[in-house]
Parts: C-alpha cells; structure tokens; sequence
C-alpha cells in the first residue's frame, strides 16, 4: 500500500467515477481500476462493489476512504512540521467561486506569491455548496467561498469583503429605475443554485418583482456578453476590486436594501494548514485594499453609467460611472 494508491481512492470517492479520477491524478482509466485493484489485494478487503455499471464504495470502502483522508493528510505535513516553517512552502489547494477568477483570486494569488515563492497554490472552481462539502471530504484546504446563510459546524469563516448586489443593462436600455427595467426587460438569472442566485431571488420576491425569464447562467462573463448583446438584464454583485479591463454597460443601484454578497474564507476547524490559511486571508485582504473599485459620480447627474471593470462581471467587477450627455 501507498500513499500514491490512497490519493487515487480518495480521487475516486471524490469524484465518483474511475474514469473522473483518472483526470484528478493524470493518470489513465486503466491505471486507476489497476491501482484500485492493487490496493484491494494489499487490504485483502473489497473496496468496490463491482455488480453496477459503475462501482462503488462499499461501507468498509468508505470507511477506508475517511481514514485514507486522516493519513495523507498526515504525510503531506510531514516535512513542514519538521521543518518548522509553518507549511508556508510546497502546495496549498483553494476552492474558489467563479465569480473570483479574474478579479481577486489572481489579485491576491500574486501577492501571495511575492511573499511565499515557495508556496504553491492549486485553484480549483466550483460553486459554494461543492465547495463547503469539499472541504468536509478533504478536496481542499481552504475556499473562496459567497458565504451561506448557515455554515456547516466542522468550518469556520473568515470575512473578506462584502459586495452589494446591482443592476446592470446594456446603453439600449434608456429606463432609470432598477424596478421597472426588471418589469418591463427580458431577465438573465443569475444560477439560483449558487449563494448569489438565492440573494437574488429573495430579493426579487420581497420586493414583489415579476420577471420574464429568458436564461439561466452561472458563468458572469457569458452573463456580460448577454447584456452587453442587448438581450436582457441581470443583477450580479459588483466586485470588491477593480481590474483592468471593460465592458460597457450601465450599472444601477438597487436601492437602501439591495442584497450583500459576503466574501469570506471557509476552511476546517483546527486545520493543520492554519498559518498558510491566515498568510491567503492575508493576502485577500491586500489584494482588497490595494484595488478598491472606482466610485460612482455624485449624485444629481440625471442618467448614470458605469463600465464594468473585468471581462467577467463577477471577476473583477470595478465601476466606472459617468453621466450620459
């Protein structure tokens, strides 16, 4: 048995599927059934119930698995903590939300870098739920995570930043009041099995505002393009960072009581990762600090725009307002 062979099981529980398992570790679908195979014989258990199309777990599989979690784990912080350099080198995993990837993800990804060149982080995305339970099964140390209305009790949260949520339209749309342009335009949801999908529809439903629908997205760049194309509306956060790029659509407010979409960091209780957890909150923070988003113009300008920083709405959503002539 190996710690290469449990990191392949635990690839398979994670994702389900031999052949899915076989891209997590880049290995091929062969070497993961022989490898799953090996292991097996090494136990003298079975791990698979191999009388289903695709197999699976048994329960003392799974038992192997959470155990399997407990001792790479282990094996990777081996040499840090004999090392005594806090695991401040070698790779750190972080979750993130899409809506982070262009904007503060690399932001602060870069920061940490300049600090830490020997610390390697791996970003992989996912939406927040995918990204909570991950963390319970082991997939990653840390997530850049739109934080739930209850978080789970093994994790703890840290704050990052809070972006309110707005309305954005394309330079077509001549309407000023966010509650008739939501009435009377074609409506691009935002994914409402995402945290920020839930906002906003509570807040459509508070505010008693009937929609017409014309697609679901999750991915705020093609959110972007669709508005920027004049075929709808859509309300998304703007982001807590400028970035260097822009389309130009019209941002509005939503009022006294828009939505907050809080960004924090969720990561395990008691981690053993806890300085490189605090080093990426760190480094979230200046990136945060260092990249505010352009304000809006003063009030008593009678039509506003705004260009949306980043390619992607949510990755880098920085404002500029300017009045129309």
């Amino acid at each position: 048995m190996s710690i290469r062979l449990l990191r392949t099981l635990i690839a398979v529980a994670d994702h389900r599927t031999f052949s899915a398992a076989a891209d997590a570790v880049f290995i091929t679908h062969a070497a993961v059934s022989q490898q799953m195979r090996a292991l097996e014989r090494d136990l003298g258990i079975a791990l698979f119930d191999r009388s289903h199309r695709t197999p699976e777990l048994t329960p003392i599989g799974r038992a192997i698995v959470a155990r399997a979690r407990v001792l790479v784990k282990d094996y990777d912080d081996l040499v840090p903590s004999v090392l005594g350099d806090d695991g401040l080198r070698g790779e750190v995993v972080l979750g993130a939300v899409p809506t982070t990837l262009i904007g503060l993800a690399p932001l602060s990804m870069s920061i940490l870098r300049s600090r830490y060149p020997h610390l390697r982080v791996r970003i992989l995305p996912a939406l927040t739920s995918a990204l909570l339970s991950g963390l319970e099964r082991g997939t990653y140390d840390v997530a850049l995570v739109s934080k739930p209305v209850v978080m789970p009790s093994g994790l703890s949260f840290l704050e990052i930043a809070e972006e309110p949520l707005h309305l954005i339209t394309s330079d077509a749309v001549a309407l000023d009041d966010p509650v008739a342009i939501l009435s009377s335009q074609p409506f691009i949801r935002f994914n409402r099995d995402a945290v920020v999908g839930t906002l906003i529809e509570s807040w459509l439903q508070r505010k008693n505002i009937k929609v017409s629908e014309t697609m679901e997205l999750e991915n705020l760049e093609a959110i972007s393009s669709m508005v920027h194309a004049n075929l709808g509306v859509s309300v998304v956060p703007r982001s807590c960072v400028a970035s260097t790029y822009a389309l130009p659509l019209r941002c509005l407010p939503l009022g006294p009581d828009a939505p907050l979409r809080s960004l924090g960091l969720a990561f395990p209780k008691q981690h053993s990762k806890q300085r490189v957890i605090e080093e990426v909150h760190a480094a979230l923070l200046s990136a945060v600090a260092d990249n505010p988003p352009i304000s809006r113009p003063p009030h008593g300008y009678a039509r506003r725009h705004c260009l949306l920083i980043g390619r992607s709405l949510g990755l880098g959503l920085g404002v500029i307002a300017r009045a129309r002539g």
